[in-house]
């Protein structure tokens, strides 16, 4: 018995989780005055902070976010501070890499986009500006699954708040929530009027005066790079004019160098950490342009680079960023506009071929710098390429032969033959059965 009583002591004396600590919380909002409410919701939003990916994972499902409708709807919470908890919640989803549908199924989903149309269509003072810029982040940073009359309201909405030149700390962090929010808005069709002066203001703004933060400056540049996948005339402006390469290249080089990459993740402090997840951030755009750029300038060998950089950085102990620098480098390589040299003197071949010489490869590695390779043997092949005359290319073909040669990447290939059909048959697409396809013959 005595036994019995002390481990139920234990127990008793355990600290509760976080979920437990948010519900215990979130439950008790209802029940409290407006201004009781807002110092609430800051412990809830600290609690939201620290919460790791399956805390996340396990708090934020639709029942909840119905939840939360159901008080607004009983007038239970207002709705300016609903969204002082719900921008945090969609803040530090993005800032985690957490994504969450449970939002697009809710009713609260619903309320919201209504509520945006009403307040876009009021004659508004200052605060009600506020309240819609705070909706429409929270809306986007939320959703998944946008329309075109909500994003033809949240776009020019939050981009007219994130030019604002003020360099207090707290427009910063507005500014950064803006922009953040609007990074969100992938792939969607959009006029030009309703993005294209803005954004660019914004960028040329910052060039000049510094005056956002990390975040907020790559989330500018996310935002403009997935825009062109449906208007293509983009690439000048974005390559040309604003000078992406070189920005990129530059914003990677310095946040390279401020990580301590030999830190494992729960070694690392938390500036260390944002650090990181801009890097990831980055390399996943940088991913994403190379996908759609129809354009090619000297800023690329450098953006390589940097690129090669970071993989080497944290190959022993981020794996997955070093996952995505392969990711884009294997973009790269597929797109015509990219010469094979930049490729070369960026030191991408180099970093590919020392990925291969690891004792143990995940399959989505192995893969990707397979595909790589098929993509460099045939751009090496291939006739079309008028930029490149015969004589350069031969010397080209031989410096990379030579490199695999170094590495003894033949053998390598080989040693790999007999995962050729499982990687082809996981991936769906261009693991290619013939050893042959993964050189540069000569």
């Amino acid at each position: 018995m005595e036994m019995c009583d002390e481990d139920k002591s234990d127990d008793d004396s355990q600290e509760p989780s976080l979920a437990d600590k948010f519900s215990k919380l979130f439950d008790q909002l209802e029940h409290c005055s407006e201004d009781e409410q807002k110092q609430k919701i800051e412990e809830l939003n600290r609690l939201i902070e620290e919460m790791n990916k399956e805390e996340f994972e396990s708090i934020f499902k639709t029942v909840l976010f119905n939840k939360m409708d159901k008080m607004i709807e009983e007038n239970k919470v207002t709705m300016k501070n609903a969204v002082l908890l719900l921008k945090r919640i969609g803040y530090c989803q993005m800032l985690k890499n957490i994504l969450l549908y449970s939002f697009d199924y809710s009713s609260l989903n619903k309320r919201m986009r209504e509520v945006i149309i009403d307040e876009n269509e009021k004659n508004k003072e200052e605060e009600e500006e506020r309240l819609l810029v705070d909706l429409c982040e929270c809306y986007l940073l939320l959703s998944n699954r946008f329309d075109m009359k909500l994003l033809s309201i949240c776009v020019p909405c939050l981009l007219k708040d994130a030019m604002r030149k003020e360099e207090s700390e707290e427009t910063q962090k507005e500014v950064e929530m803006a922009l953040l929010a609007l990074s969100k808005a992938k792939y969607y069709r959009m006029k030009r009027e309703l993005y294209l002066n803005k954004i660019k203001a914004i960028i040329e703004y910052h060039k000049e005066h510094h005056n956002l933060t990390r975040l907020a400056y790559q989330s500018a540049w996310k935002f403009f790079i997935y825009r062109l996948d449906t208007d293509k005339s983009l690439n000048e402006v974005i390559l040309n004019e604003l000078h992406f390469g070189r920005e990129a290249a530059r914003e990677m080089e310095e946040l390279t160098r401020n990580v301590n990459w030999k830190k494992k993740e729960e070694e690392m402090s938390k500036e260390e950490a944002k650090e990181v997840l801009a890097i990831r951030r980055w390399i996943k755009t940088l991913e994403t342009y190379f996908l759609y750029c129809q354009l090619r300038n000297e800023e690329f060998v450098g953006l390589f680079s940097s690129i090669v950089q970071v993989s080497r950085a944290a190959r022993e102990n981020k794996r997955e960023i070093c996952f995505w620098c392969i990711c884009s480098l294997r973009s790269t390589a597929n797109n015509r506009n990219v010469r094979v040299e930049d490729l070369l003197k960026g030191g991408a071949i180099d970093v590919v071929l020392e990925e291969f010489q690891r004792q143990t490869l995940s399959d989505n590695i192995e893969f990707s710098l397979l595909v790589f390779f098929i993509n460099v043997s045939n751009r090496m092949e291939e006739n079309m390429d008028k930029k490149m005359e015969e004589m350069k290319r031969k010397a080209t073909k031989r410096v990379i032969y030579e490199k695999m040669e170094e590495k003894g990447y033949e053998d390598t290939i080989i040693s790999f033959h007999k995962m050729f059909y499982y990687l082809y048959r996981k991936y769906y697409c261009t693991a290619s059965l013939n050893i042959s396809d993964y050189l540069v013959n000569v």
